[in-house]
């Protein structure tokens, strides 16, 4: 099997990539965030794409979700990893804590969230009771667990506009709509990806309380969230490295 990663904040490059090469890819729908980069981790074939460009240049709400869907599915991968930089809601899940969401609020707006419009398209719905698929979910979890990695299994994502960050009155009533993480960049990815049917499944680091959470009542330190998200980042790694080495079929 051939995995795509997708890296968000702080993981703009992929460390330990064997044998990387860039390809550009043209869509219809317009340009990727930057070019495909192919390669292996852990022996393993995957394919990179730094989802706010590699120079992280390119802003939640200016992404173009659509052309980066459709390059990955052009490139023939099997399956999504989106790692996703996310605040916490819920107590528990303060500053560089793991969590593979299993659900999705979107609050965003005025984004081009599917492939099927225009007048030569029939009017098409896509079943999204479940957003991320089980079988990447369950190999994420097993990698973590191999790796006595704390990840939590449960949260609902709020995905809010961007690019400022939320007010304390917008997370208390995200809080009362049960989101439990809040990030800028989880849909439509996870609806475009559907739509290809490709199985997708994110993967999210907590750099941050929410604000008017924790040690975020009064403000958020954007100093703070550069520290926590460099050493979760290399907890991520070990994570995708062991996912891809489970993604190898056993030997007969």
């Amino acid at each position: 099997m051939k995995f795509a990663i997708i890296g968000g904040s702080g993981l703009t490059q992929l460390p330990g990539l064997e044998q990387g090469r860039r390809q550009v890819v043209r869509t219809p729908y317009g340009d990727p965030s930057g070019p495909l980069t192919h390669g292996s981790l852990n022996g393993v074939e995957l394919v990179f794409l730094a989802r706010h460009g590699y120079g992280h240049t390119i802003a939640p709400h200016e992404i173009n979700y659509r052309a980066n869907v459709w390059a990955l599915h052009s490139a023939g991968v099997d399956g999504i990893v989106s790692v996703a930089t996310v605040g916490g809601i819920r107590p528990e899940y303060g500053p560089g804590v793991l969590v593979l969401p299993d659900q999705i609020i979107d609050y965003s707006w005025g984004r081009r969230s599917t492939f099927f419009e225009g007048p030569d398209q029939p009017v098409t719905h896509v079943d999204l009771t479940v957003p991320y698929d089980d079988r990447v979910r369950d190999r994420l979890a097993k990698a973590a667990a191999n790796l006595a990695e704390p990840l939590s299994l449960v949260g609902t994502y709020g995905c809010t506009q961007g690019p400022r960050l939320e007010t304390a009155a917008e997370i208390r009533r995200m809080e009362r709509d049960g989101c439990d993480l809040v990030g800028m960049t989880g849909m439509p990815e996870a609806v475009l990806a559907r739509e290809l049917a490709i199985p997708y499944a994110a993967l999210a680091v907590v750099a941050n309380h929410a604000a008017g959470k924790g040690d975020s009542r009064d403000a958020i330190s954007l100093e703070a969230i550069g520290a926590v998200l460099e050493g979760a980042m290399a907890r991520v790694h070990r994570i995708l490295a062991e996912f891809m080495r489970l993604s190898v079929p056993p030997s007969r």
